[in-house]
C-alpha cells in the first residue's frame, strides 16, 4: 500500500505532547488500531500518530479513502472541524483552529469577490461573507468572544516558547495575552523561570496597564445633596454623643453601687 505523507498536512495540526504520545503507543500495542487511516487518493490526512506508531512496531492497520475534495484547502477546513469536533482538545486548540479556519474562508472570500462579483450589479449588493466576525469564531471554538481576542494576542505575539506554554497548561490564556505584550526576550526569560515566574509577569503587566489608565474623575456634587449629607452626618454625631454620655451615666451609678467612690 503506497501512502504518502504531506508534511504541510502533517504539521498543520498540533503535535501530540510526549504524554498524549506515550498514551496513544500504549493503548495501540495493546489493542491494536482500531480506527481506520483515512487517505484522500493515496495521501495521508487523519491519522499521522498511529501510523507512524504502526509502522514503528508493525501493528496493522486498515485504511478508508474520502475523494470528497477538491483542493489542499478542503482537505485543512475538514482537519480542523475533526479537530474542534473532539472532547479533548483544549480551548486554546480550539480557538487556534478555528482562527486559521477564519484565515482560509477569508482567503475564499476575497477570491470569490475577484471571480464573481464583476458586474456594478454584483458589486453594490450587500455580502455578509461567511466567519467574517469574532463571534463566528468564537462559537466554532465554544470560547467567549473575550478568550478569542486574548487568542489572536497570542497568536500575533507570542514567541514559540509562549505558545508551548499555553498548550501545555503552564499559563493561562489569560495570562499568556499579557505576557505576549512583553518584549521576546522577556517573554523567553519568564517560560524558562517557570509557572511561577509566568504568573509574575503577567501580574506586572496587568499592573502597568491599571496604572496608566486615566482616573475617572468624581462629579462635583449637587450643593443641595452635600448640604443634606452634611446634615445627616451632623445628626448622626449627635446621637452617638448622647448614647455616650447615657452610657457614660451609667457606668458611674454602677460604680457608686460597688463603692468605687467618685470618678
Amino acid at each position: 500500500m503506497n501512502i504518502t505523507i504531506n508534511e504541510e498536512l502533517r504539521d498543520f495540526i498540533d503535535a501530540l505532547t510526549p504524554a498524549e504520545h506515550e498514551a496513544l503507543e500504549r493503548s495501540l500495542l495493546a489493542e491494536g488500531c482500531r480506527e481506520a487511516l483515512i487517505l484522500w487518493g493515496d495521501v495521508l490526512i487523519d491519522g499521522h500518530n498511529r501510523y507512524a506508531i504502526c509502522k514503528q512496531h508493525g501493528i496493522e492497520f486498515r485504511t478508508v479513502q474520502n475523494n470528497s475534495f477538491n483542493s489542499i484547502e478542503d482537505v485543512k477546513l475538514w482537519m480542523i472541524d475533526n479537530q474542534l469536533a473532539r472532547r479533548s482538545v483544549t480551548d486554546f486548540q480550539r480557538g487556534m483552529m478555528a482562527l486559521r479556519k477564519k484565515e482560509i474562508m477569508s482567503a475564499r472570500v476575497v477570491q470569490k469577490k475577484d471571480a464573481e462579483l464583476q458586474t456594478e450589479d454584483d458589486q453594490s449588493a450587500p455580502f455578509a461573507p461567511p466567519w467574517n466576525t469574532r463571534e463566528d469564531v468564537a462559537r466554532a471554538a465554544r470560547v467567549s468572544t473575550n478568550t478569542i481576542s486574548q487568542i489572536e494576542r497570542i497568536q500575533k505575539a507570542a514567541t514559540p516558547q509562549l505558545v508551548d506554554a499555553v498548550r501545555a497548561g503552564t499559563i493561562s490564556i489569560n495570562a499568556a495575552a499579557n505576557v505576549a505584550q512583553l518584549p521576546e526576550s522577556v517573554q523567553i526569560a519568564a517560560v524558562a523561570g517557570g509557572r511561577k515566574e509566568l504568573q509574575q509577569a503577567a501580574r506586572q503587566v496587568r499592573e502597568q496597564k491599571a496604572a496608566a489608565r486615566p482616573r475617572k474623575e468624581t462629579p462635583p456634587a449637587d450643593p443641595a445633596d452635600e448640604a443634606a449629607r452634611l446634615r445627616a452626618e451632623i445628626a448622626a454625631l449627635k446621637d452617638r454623643v448622647a448614647t455616650l454620655l447615657t452610657e457614660n451615666e451609667v457606668l458611674k451609678q454602677r460604680l457608686a453601687a460597688i463603692g468605687g467612690g467618685q470618678l
